[in-house]
């Protein structure tokens, strides 16, 4: 059955060049055009549309979008403008659209996106979570790896897994893959990308759950520029329902832009002695004088030893914020994931997996 499109496009060269390319397709019917978003409004409804292309280089999207998604509930929305725009593209979403393509494009482009968009999840903004530290060796990577796998897990939708520390990332080495592209590709090539392009730069660990993998080089590390990765995270979440991105150790810009993007940032510190504390107070002081209300910044204290109630007011004491979350220290966990064996399957019953559980089921219910 073709799709039944209205078209909302002022400029009467693009709109007619839309039609002529959708009518040699039998996958899709032109219902009506329209050259404003009012129109379109007020006249639609009685020829019983399911996809709208609507142009958001001219109208106002945070008005729009919102307004075709309740008169049109389970009609498939696409914002269509000249150049691929990540923020344009997020708010599109955020708003209530299914997704975003650039033109002109072809029938075959067209359809290509719409299968790409109804895979990544429901018709909601991408959830994205980043993963700093203010040094290294605080269980950073092994907390994304496993938060993305009971994510997926939990919702079956898609979730991406972003290994942004540029020098020396082990995701790969988790989940014992040799990556195609990283980083580095998609930062050099983001320009030119839009979702359908992009995806292929993803390493797929399971049906739902894929990477992209940091440069095998550390000295690579030099070819990514903060803006680039912005916009790679920005692009990730047309493809994914979550976005997970596992940063660099330390204060440094690409970290600082994408921890300003993100719904969630974990500042992660591993317990081994009071400096650790000390260190985590001074990055929770600088995040709490950020003006962002809609970042939620969580506080993480891996290979916490005694697990208990004590110990957590006892750090936050020291930390004089709340302890969000506290992960147990457990070996055992440690080296499946060191060993790459976390595609193959959870040891559930530990208590660290018992502890990320609780976390995921916190944020599905967040991002759902």
């Amino acid at each position: 059955m073709a799709y039944r499109v209205v078209i909302v496009e002022e400029e009467p060269e693009l709109l007619d060049e839309m039609q002529k390319i959708l009518r040699r397709s039998p996958d899709f019917e032109i219902a009506a055009t329209y050259t404003t978003a009012a129109a379109a409004l007020g006249q639609a409804g009685m020829f019983a549309p399911n996809l709208f292309l609507i142009d958001l280089d001219s109208d106002s999207l945070a008005e729009t979008v919102p307004a075709f998604r309740q008169l049109f509930p389970e009609a498939i929305l696409f914002g269509t403008f000249e150049e691929w725009d990540g923020v344009l593209a997020k708010q599109a979403i955020d708003a209530g659209a299914n997704g975003c393509i650039q033109t002109p494009f072809t029938a075959a482009d067209l359809l290509e996106h719409i299968r790409l968009y109804a895979r990544r999840g429901q018709v909601k903004p991408a959830t994205l979570i980043s993963f700093f530290s203010p040094k290294g060796r605080a269980g950073r990577t092994t907390l994304a790896a496993l938060l993305a796998l009971l994510i997926a897990e939990k919702t079956s939708e898609r979730v991406a897994l972003i290994d942004a520390d540029l020098q020396f990332g082990d995701l790969p080495i988790f989940f014992d893959i040799e990556p195609k592209r990283t980083v580095v590709d998609a930062a050099q090539d983001i320009r030119l990308l839009n979702p359908v392009t992009f995806e292929p730069y993803f390493h797929q660990i399971n049906h739902n759950v894929s990477l992209l993998a940091s440069p095998d080089r550390p000295e690579y590390a030099e070819l990514v520029e903060p803006e680039a990765l912005t916009e790679i995270v920005l692009l990730a979440g047309n493809i994914f329902r979550y976005v997970l991105v596992d940063l660099p150790a330390g204060f440094n810009p690409l970290a600082l832009n994408i921890c300003r993007i993100s719904n969630h940032v974990f500042i992660m510190t591993m317990i081994n002695s009071g400096f650790e504390v000390t260190h985590a107070k001074k990055t929770l002081d600088m995040f709490s004088t950020q003006p962002d209300v809609r970042r939620a910044v969580h506080s993480v204290f891996t290979r916490v030893q005694p697990f208990t109630e004590e110990q957590r007011n006892k750090i936050a004491a020291q930390l004089t914020y709340p302890v969000d979350y506290m992960i147990p220290n457990e070996y055992k966990m440690i080296s499946v994931a060191n060993s790459g064996r976390l595609a193959y399957g959870l040891p559930k019953e530990s208590l660290l997996m018992q502890t990320v559980d609780n976390m995921a089921d916190q944020l599905t219910r967040k991002g759902a």
